[in-house]
């Protein structure tokens, strides 16, 4: 079976996006991690696809894939790029869409500027709704990984991560604790790894170990979930340019006034997303032992 792809990237974290509004696509873990590989495949960090819109008053619904396999529940800098596909595919003509994810509904705008603003929703910070082993919500956890007790920011972005404030981003050990983190139990399915850096109030350093493909040169999410940790630790003002070794991001949140309680304002997220080229791949049979997703 042979299909259409469009390579994108946002700051470098980069996707392999494919058009399934005009044609139902199935997938299985097995394909995608061929489509992933950088030798043997195309290469990306995640696979994006577009299908219709379940819900009526939504425009497309938007399924993620780790560069492992693995169904994903949100990606912010894939977000971006979903957009810019479907405008570009001629799937639509509005500059402002709802997208349904595995935990919600996005809003991806697309700006004169070519850049993309996407409302990722609200943080979520019950350790239940991460998910994450803890018997109460607190605003920083100790954990203890290969004999060190780190401090932990956890949080949803629709999925998980753990964030952490070091004092030189270069310097942290994203490579060696990063999947260490990821496979932690305390996280039932698993967790993205951040790195943040505070340069001053409204300015941020990030690397994110991305649960499922490792170390990627940006995250979106990531971004968001280190800002709001930011923020919540008085560190960070509400409007922050988050550098990450891809480019840069800027993440906004005004949803952490003193003794806030939910439902808090949603993160705003604003970056590039690049077309690289597009191609057409043949689509390595499905291993019999793994059932297609619906």
């Amino acid at each position: 079976m042979r299909l259409r792809f469009t390579k994108m990237h946002g700051q470098g974290n980069d996707f392999v996006v494919i058009d399934g509004v005009r044609r139902r696509v199935a997938l299985a873990p097995a394909q995608v991690r061929a489509i992933a590989d950088r030798h043997f495949g195309v290469g990306c960090d995640q696979l994006l696809l577009v299908e219709p819109a379940r819900e009526p008053g939504n425009d497309f619904r938007y399924r993620i894939w780790n560069a492992d396999g693995g169904e994903v529940e949100q990606c912010g800098n894939g977000a971006r790029c979903f957009a810019r596909f479907v405008r570009d595919q001629g799937l639509t003509e509005k500059d402002a869409l709802r997208v349904e994810t595995a935990r919600g509904v996005i809003v991806p705008r697309l700006a004169a500027d070519g850049r993309v603003s996407v409302d990722m929703g609200p943080p979520r910070f019950a350790p239940a709704e991460v998910p994450f082993d803890a018997p109460a919500e607190r605003p920083t956890y100790e954990l203890e990984v290969d004999g060190a007790r780190l401090v932990l920011s956890v949080l949803s972005m629709g999925n998980p991560h753990a964030v952490q404030v070091v004092p030189d981003v270069d310097a942290a050990p994203v490579d060696t604790q990063g999947p260490r983190l990821e496979r932690h139990p305390a996280f039932p399915n698993r967790v993205n790894a951040g790195y943040l850096q505070v340069v001053s109030r409204g300015e941020a350093r990030l690397r994110v170990w991305e649960r499922g493909a490792g170390e990627t040169l940006a995250c979106g999410t990531g971004a968001c979930a280190a800002v709001v940790a930011g923020i919540r630790r008085g560190l960070l003002d509400p409007r922050v340019r988050v550098s990450t070794r891809g480019g840069e991001l800027v993440i906004e949140w005004a949803g952490a006034a003193p003794g806030m309680t939910p439902p808090f304002a949603p993160v705003i997220m604003t970056g590039d997303a690049v077309r690289v080229f597009e191609g057409e791949l043949e689509l390595p049979a499905p291993d019999p032992q793994e059932s297609l997703p619906c």
